[in-house]
């Protein structure tokens, strides 16, 4: 019998994990939902690796989105490709156009072999569309491994630009501090905040990022005062 499972992660305790899962279960409300609080870029993540050995020819597992599975494109590359050859269908909700599926189609000659000269035009056609499919593969991962690492590097420059500020790094009893948690969450109200840069309300981006409320409102505070 196959199974449908739901893989959700965030990367840490304090992020909020049930934006995935109810993606999940809108679209595969069967799906056997598996959750796991550990960073996207090592694969040999506990609750993925014993999924990874599970899962069988004709089961599906389920990702919100391709950074979900693996935020290491190699890495991530890799695991997609030997999932597809042992027979397992690879959903992301987010790129539809790199599910398995699509691949899958992707295999086929998109244009019939007619028996004439054209028969080598058409086979160079074909295995171009293979390559652009594998292609796509490629960039969605890579794009998921670029997000990881330009937050990582906004963290550095925003650690180093309060450092020459004269603003105090670390844990100060009694002090106004900058730490790289506060620097990724600021990243976030940015990111998706209305007043911001983004479209979503308040209570949507505390759910979305896992900020807890007083902190969301202080660095909200303390953002706009640096507008």
């Amino acid at each position: 019998m196959c199974t449908v499972y739901g893989y959700a992660r965030i990367s840490t305790k304090h992020q909020n994990i049930e934006r995935q899962i109810r993606n999940i279960s809108a679209s595969y409300p069967n799906a056997v939902i598996i959750t796991e609080a550990y960073t996207g870029t090592k694969i040999e993540r506990p609750e993925w690796t014993k999924l990874y050995k599970k899962v069988k020819t004709g089961d599906t597992l389920v990702f919100d989105s391709v950074s979900r599975m693996s935020r290491n494109a190699e890495e991530g590359i890799k695991t997609y490709f030997e999932l597809f050859d042992r027979g397992v269908e690879l959903v992301f909700l987010k790129e539809a156009y790199i599910n398995t599926a699509t691949y899958a189609d992707n295999l086929k000659d998109k244009i019939e072999l007619t028996g004439t000269d054209e028969d080598e035009i058409f086979k160079g056609l074909n295995n171009y569309f293979r390559k652009l499919a594998e292609r796509q593969i490629r960039i969605a991962f890579e794009q998921a491994e670029k997000e990881v690492t330009d937050l990582h590097q906004r963290t550095k420059e925003g650690l180093e630009t309060a450092r020459l500020n004269g603003k105090q790094i670390g844990a100060v009893k009694g002090k106004t501090l900058t730490t790289k948690k506060s620097i990724e969450a600021k990243e976030g109200i940015r990111k998706y905040s209305k007043d911001f840069d983004g479209t979503l309300a308040d209570a949507e981006v505390i759910t979305l990022t896992g900020i807890s409320r007083n902190s969301y409102y202080k660095y909200k505070k303390e953002l706009k005062a640096e507008q």
